[in-house]
């Protein structure tokens, strides 16, 4: 998503408190940061974080969104600190390159046609294998393009929103045409902000990275390969507060009309936010109780509901009592 920010109170930031994410010291960035791993067919996800833990030395690691053994592609991992606000991918939207095999011939125009209807709002029924409960659900499918139709084979890519079973997806078409199919293949191109094309890494880039660090000194690698966790918010509409406010949302409070500096100009009310400070750092994330205009044109009151702090409290000075 695009960040548009509109000013509601210029304001500057104290160099002396806080850090730009890129340019945190490298334990700090490290214990801050995201990986976007490219999953092999074959291990779990956890089975993934695991290793990235044992790899890098880490006491903790966790990913946003799981893939099956199989399935291949974009896998987010945060590393420490970053593995609560990895959990802000969870509601992310995916997209997906699958392939997709009828069990019976059919025309050409008709998988087109049938594809067109499951494009927009659909039902789904979770498979039995699921971790949440089995019920009829709508998902968002937003895009659903063909690329390649040879014989019973379709290779497309489907864009959809979070907890969209592609597998499911591919059931219910065979079924809509009347002959049956299943899913053959499927890689992940994009978790929200993450990527297929955006800084992709293997877990061999990740061990290599690590090696040049420890034998060598040269954290340049390390950084090419590890993001600061801002990025798993970056799909997120945005909140900017003054320093003066950070502290105070770093214990819990929430986002007061005055603290805020600058703000997207698409916020809907309830909208997930990502609060920031003014360096880029991730400070929380809340739900909106107003619309941009209305946070705009906001004399006093709260305008955000923090839900999820992720920075340590005492980075910024203390301002409130």
């Amino acid at each position: 998503m695009k960040n548009n920010l509109i000013t509601k109170s210029k304001s500057l930031t104290n160099p002396e408190y806080g850090c730009k994410p890129e340019e945190r010291e490298i334990i700090d960035y490290i214990s801050k940061g995201v990986i976007n791993l490219d999953k092999p067919s074959g291990p779990t996800s956890h089975e993934i974080d695991s290793w990235v833990k044992r790899i890098l030395k880490l006491d903790k690691t966790g990913h946003g969104g799981t893939l099956d053994p199989k399935v291949t592609g974009v896998l987010p991992v945060g590393l420490d600190d970053a593995t609560r606000a990895i959990q802000l991918l969870l509601t992310a939207p995916k997209e997906y390159v699958c392939l997709l095999t009828f069990h019976q011939d059919v025309e050409e125009n008709r998988i087109r046609e049938v594809f067109e209807e499951f494009t927009g709002k659909i039902f789904q029924l979770p498979p039995v294998k699921s971790a949440v409960k089995r019920e009829l659900r709508t998902r968002n499918i937003y895009y659903s393009t063909i690329y390649e139709i040879n014989g019973r084979d379709v290779l497309f890519r489907i864009g959809c929103e979070a907890g969209t079973y592609v597998r499911t997806y591919c059931h219910n078409i065979g079924e809509a045409l009347g002959v049956g199919a299943h899913m053959a293949e499927l890689r992940r191109t994009q978790v929200g902000s993450f990527r297929e094309k955006n800084n992709l890494v293997t877990l061999q880039d990740v061990t290599d990275s690590y090696h040049f660090y420890i034998e060598d000194g040269d954290e340049s690698f390390l950084r090419e390969a590890i993001m600061p966790m801002e990025r798993a918010a970056d799909y997120l509409s945005k909140i900017i507060i003054k320093d003066s406010a950070v502290d105070a949302v770093c214990h819990g409070a929430n986002i007061a009309s005055g603290g805020v500096a600058y703000l997207s100009d698409n916020i809907s009310k309830n909208d997930i936010v990502a609060i920031e400070t003014l360096k880029g750092e991730l400070v929380a994330a809340g739900n909106s109780l107003f619309t941009s205009d209305e946070i705009l044109n906001a004399d006093g009151g709260f305008v955000v509901n923090v839900t999820k702090v992720f920075m340590k409290p005492d980075i910024y000075p203390r301002f409130w009592k």
